[in-house]
């Protein structure tokens, strides 16, 4: 009986672990565990049709794109849908007052018209590989950590070596499950990518950032890109002798529109998810961590919005910017207020007193018995050094000239040694850093950033985590901080770009000096110092063992677990999720529809506010029901919501239907499961998705572009 009682309250308590709704799926296992799962809720293709070695698949369809989101392939000419917001940083460089792709849009007519995006890249994935065993080989258990990195190291560069000598791709082998397995991972990588087509942010940010994170939800969030190859159909850096790349795979478009309960896929590159932390790490996440970012990241919005306000030259340049920051701010505070919501934490602590009681079963001779007392352990020492470090990258760092002072460090270290030609280097990239840099900063709100940043950091943290710089800021200036920023400004050579570029100059080895007794240089040094003798030892010092203590509460869980299906955490790798979809209710008595429509947008129309402010030709073609062929019973749908769980990464993947055909693009998740990244819940976490149709409806009818429709292979 009391073995029963066990069996029944380990039930008990693992149930949020046990959930079937959750899950980003890596694309080599799906036959094994997932695809016959797929197939009974609808899914009408196998395995082979998502990922294939050996013939053309939707893989081949999907990219990484510019790093930290998704892409779509959607013609046989390279035609590439993203999130407006993916695409945003290419809009905003190309906009100019004379030509504001910002608030106007802009549509190429022909592949000439096409702009060029330095730096941009999409990456493909050709293949996927287990090489766990590879790599563990020659690691034993009860090895010091040490050796075991040492191995492991040594085996990940062999094995990526041979795969080098065998393509021309990238090859890169990463960890999954916390370092208990690898893979070995090749991709294609195109480095010619041009801006096609992007509505204006009266569209593709409708909302703003009073929407972001928030169902109902009536953005238009996408953006058109083509990739470039050469005449080979190879990667290549830019040139006017490219061409359309002439992809393996690209998805048909689907016309035929979504009901309550279909069957729904995202392929995409998720960013990173922590779903299998001890619940001491989710304490200090929501009680430390995500509020110190919040508090900070509201100073520089709260300073940036006063000057985007009054002039349309400062919203051009500090667009991107401002979205980047704003983005992480309130999924932050969705994220605590979703952890909360749930009781994520009693949750983990139920599920560890059953851990527990497994772990302290005499057969597994104590191997997993001590992990969560050290969890609560290190947790509680290296709460103070984590906030330290936020407080150093959100508060100082985060002041944009610091940015300039950094790339002067270099300088810094020039003596009579220093060849001519090594200088003549540093001087090279600062200039080529403070031409970009320049051209999208106003001083008046990085000042104020300054000084309220710098104050929030003096009043927040204990003074062991003060730089040398605070003891002057006290002395001379009485603790005034604003006074302070006008010092800096005023009498440093690194806040003027024409101060730079005089010093530079003339610059030689005797001119150290005066670098090193500049205020902003002092205030970046002290800080630089701080953080590499005192906050960043202690802080790495519990951060190594935490590694450990990952890997194996993992290995532990599995075992622990052993009927279970784990899904590794996100690492901005091809994931799979699937789901279908539906609507929910967040709160008592409020139950939210799975679709929305351009009624809506123009319920909120309001030409007093910036985010809501309709376009008149959106307006006209509401009034008249121009709709063409994308309405359902002449209602134009704009999103949808689904149970697919995603993260950031996820932005601009494909939402595909039953049959594989695109049918959104995957843009939010809703407010109330941010905390998903950390604890999914089926009830909350709902992934928003843009209605196809709304962006071909754009495209066609508003924008005029339909030559780019007429490049799709559309489903109806």
């Amino acid at each position: 009986m009391k073995r029963l009682l066990f069996i029944i309250a380990i039930f008990i308590l693992t149930l949020p672990y046990l959930k079937a709704d959750d899950g980003m799926w890596i694309p080599i296992l799906l036959q094994k565990y997932n695809i016959a799962d797929m197939q009974k809720k609808g899914f009408k293709l196998t395995a082979e049709d998502i990922y294939s070695i050996n013939k053309a698949s939707l893989k081949d369809a999907v990219c990484l794109f510019g790093g930290g989101c998704t892409a779509e392939l959607v013609s046989g000419e390279g035609l590439l849908l993203t999130n407006h917001h993916c695409g945003y940083d290419a809009i905003q460089r190309h906009s100019t007052l004379d030509h504001n792709y910002l608030s106007d849009g802009f549509w190429a007519a022909t592949h000439a018209d096409e702009l060029p995006n330095e730096g941009l890249s999409v990456s493909f994935l050709v293949s996927m590989e287990d090489v766990t065993d590879q790599v563990l080989a020659n690691v034993k258990d009860g090895m010091p950590e040490s050796q075991r990195q040492k191995i492991v190291s040594e085996a990940i560069a062999n094995i990526e070596k041979v795969a080098r000598l065998q393509t021309k791709n990238e090859v890169k082998v990463k960890p999954m499950f916390s370092g208990n397995e690898y893979y070995l991972f090749i991709n294609e990588i195109f480095r010619d990518i041009r801006l096609v087509g992007a509505p204006p942010s009266s569209i593709g940010k409708f909302g703003g950032d009073t929407d972001n994170w928030v169902w109902p939800r009536h953005t238009g969030d996408f953006s058109v890109f083509r990739i470039y190859a050469n005449k080979n159909n190879e990667p290549a850096t830019y040139s006017l002798d490219n061409v359309p790349y002439k992809p393996k795979k690209f998805l048909s478009v689907s016309l035929k529109g979504i009901k309550e309960g279909d069957f729904t896929m995202v392929y995409g590159f998720p960013g990173r998810t922590s779903e299998y932390l001890p619940a001491s790490a989710v304490e200090m996440i929501q009680n430390y961590e995500d509020p110190s970012r919040i508090k900070l990241r509201q100073i520089r919005l709260d300073n940036i919005k006063l000057s985007m306000d009054t002039s349309i030259s400062v919203r051009i340049k500090y667009a991107s910017k401002q979205a980047g920051i704003a983005n992480g701010w309130k999924k932050w505070i969705g994220e605590v207020k979703g952890l909360k919501k749930i009781n994520a934490i009693d949750k983990k602590h139920s599920f560890e007193n059953g851990f527990t009681t497994w772990a302290n079963d005499p057969s597994r001779a104590g191997k997993y018995s001590k992990i969560l007392s050290r969890y609560q352990e290190i947790y509680k020492e290296i709460i103070p050094y984590d906030v330290a470090r936020i407080y150093v990258n959100e508060a100082v760092f985060s002041i944009e000239i610091m940015d300039i002072v950094g790339e002067f460090e270099s300088l810094a270290l020039v003596d009579k040694k220093t060849t001519k030609e090594n200088i003549d280097k540093h001087i090279l990239k600062i200039k080529n850093r403070i031409s970009n840099f320049y051209k999208n900063y106003y001083q008046p709100i990085d000042k104020l950033n300054f000084a309220q940043l710098l104050k929030a950091y003096h009043d927040d943290l204990d003074a062991k985590f003060y730089p040398e710089v605070f003891k002057r800021i006290d002395k001379k200036f009485k603790g005034d901080f604003a006074k302070y920023a006008d010092f800096v400004f005023e009498k440093s050579i690194i806040t003027d770009r024409q101060k730079i570029e005089k010093f530079l100059a003339k610059f030689t080895y005797k001119d150290v000096k005066t670098l090193l007794d500049d205020p902003a240089y002092k205030l970046y040094s002290d800080v630089i110092n701080l953080y590499r003798v005192n906050i960043l030892p202690n802080y790495s010092k519990y951060d190594d063992e935490l590694t450990v203590l990952h890997r194996t509460y993992m290995q532990g869980q599995r075992e622990f677990l052993k009927d279970k299906i784990f899904y590794a955490d996100a690492n901005l790798t091809l994931r799979v999720a699937y789901g279908k979809v539906e609507g929910y209710c967040p709160y008592d008595g409020v139950c939210y529809n799975y679709f929305t429509t351009l009624k809506g947008i123009m319920q909120k129309d309001n030409p007093d506010i910036y985010d809501y402010d309709v376009p008149k030709k959106l307006k006209d073609l509401f009034a008249a029901k121009d709709f063409g062929i994308y309405s359902t019973d002449s209602t134009m749908h704009v999103g949808f919501i689904a149970s697919n769980h995603t993260t950031g990464g996820n932005s601009g993947s494909p939402v595909l239907d039953a049959n594989g055909n695109l049918i959104g693009i995957n843009f939010d998740r809703c407010w109330e499961g941010t905390m998903s990244d950390i604890m999914y819940d089926p009830d909350q976490c709902h992934n928003i998705s843009l209605d196809i149709r709304y962006a071909l409806f754009i495209i066609d009818k508003f924008a005029g572009a339909k030559h780019l429709v007429d490049e799709m292979n559309i489903v109806k």
